[in-house]
């Protein structure tokens, strides 16, 4: 892929992918799982289903996902600089945040390519089963009264958030970045995050502070910030047109990735094979639960289907406004073997589809969650 260069606030220039040329990542497959994709399955790791009986998540089994190397970063030294085409650069030290407006979210967290191993053919990347997603409480200062502070140009479209991990990825070397548009950044819910669940972060959750925006996948709230650039035309990063887009071939532009699609998730019944996870349960009643979610108004409606037959299912109320909401389904288990699923609807209208929505990069995918249990004497 060829490439082009743009200079930061600071004169620094950055490499940035050539968008006239195609991605080429490794195309899907029908294949095995490679020694690179378990590669990524062993430095990441997903939320183990059993845990969505805990409205909020503990930090050690929330998803992580972190796509070069985790920065050592001293706190002391570690600076956020905004500038770009504002009126007034600023630069702030961890002290001075945590010493401004202070608000605590409850907020679920989805990776955009959560659900993708379940595609066919497969696309080859980070193998996400479902468990790509997390609740946890993310404590920090607004961003919109520092972008006021700073007086952004009207002059600029978006805002560049520039994290300190660097690596290669569709052959540029780049510090990982994203852009938001002006109004989306000045939404009164996006947070500079300092801590999570009453700590401070820890360095794989993007220590000492990180980008916080509720609805959208995860790949949005840039992790170890370390600038905020206000820039007169659309980022042009590999992270933002290259990856994170529904494409449907290499060469296809798609449409960017941004709010979290509507998704329900069972919490698996019974106890688990060691090696299948096939559950197994007592007959009588069972108490089914788990947590639905979206990043497009709320959850309106849980279904959960036996054999084929769905019923609704009693919500709880959500942990917040930006946090998934639990359900339960009573299920009077006769003995044999039985298919259970869950699928949720939100305000907006969205259901969960039956089969997964496939595309190149095997981003968004929300499709009915299903699993099999044996139901014993």
């Amino acid at each position: 892929m060829s490439v082009k260069t743009r200079r930061t606030a600071e004169g620094a220039a950055v490499a940035t992918p050539d968008t006239t040329a195609p991605i080429a990542p490794t195309a899907p497959t029908s294949g095995p799982i490679s020694r690179e994709e378990l590669q990524l399955a062993s430095r990441n790791h997903a939320l183990p289903l059993e845990m969505l009986n805990w409205p909020i998540t503990p930090v050690g089994m929330h998803y992580l996902l972190v796509h070069f190397d985790v920065p050592h970063i001293d706190p002391v030294s570690w600076r956020l600089n905004i500038g770009g085409l504002v009126d007034h650069p600023h630069e702030y030290t961890l002290h001075d945040l945590q010493h401004r407006e202070r608000r605590t979210y409850a907020v679920t967290m989805e990776c955009a390519g959560n659900g993708r191993s379940r595609m066919e053919p497969r696309p080859v990347s980070q193998p996400w089963d479902q468990g790509g997603v997390g609740t946890a409480e993310w404590t920090g200062t607004p961003l919109a009264p520092l972008l006021l502070d700073a007086g952004v140009s009207p002059d600029a479209v978006e805002l560049v958030f520039t994290g300190a991990d660097r690596g290669i990825q569709g052959g540029v070397e780049q510090q990982y970045a994203r852009g938001l548009s002006v109004a989306d950044a000045m939404s009164d819910d996006v947070l500079l995050a300092y801590e999570v669940n009453g700590q401070a972060l820890p360095p794989q959750h993007g220590y000492p502070v990180r980008l916080l925006v509720p609805g959208w996948y995860g790949m949005t709230s840039v992790k170890w910030l370390r600038s905020v650039e206000a820039i007169d035309h659309g980022f042009d990063g590999y992270q933002q047109l290259r990856s994170y887009r529904y494409s449907q071939s290499p060469d296809d532009p798609g449409e960017p990735v941004q709010r979290i699609k509507v998704r329900s998730l069972m919490a698996p019944p019974g106890i688990p094979d060691f090696f299948t996870r096939q559950r197994t349960v007592d007959a009588g009643p069972v108490q089914l639960s788990g947590r639905a979610w979206s990043g497009n108004g709320t959850i309106e409606t849980v279904e959960v289907c036996v054999d084929g037959v769905w019923e609704q299912a009693q919500l709880q109320a959500p942990a917040g406004p930006y946090a998934w909401r639990g359900w339960t389904f009573t299920w009077i288990a006769t003995p044999g073997t039985h298919e259970l699923a869950c699928r949720a609807t939100d305000s907006m209208g969205g259901t969960q589809p039956d089969a997964p929505e496939w595309n190149y990069l095997g981003m968004g995918n929300n499709d009915v969650q299903r699993m099999t249990v044996t139901v014993r004497e």
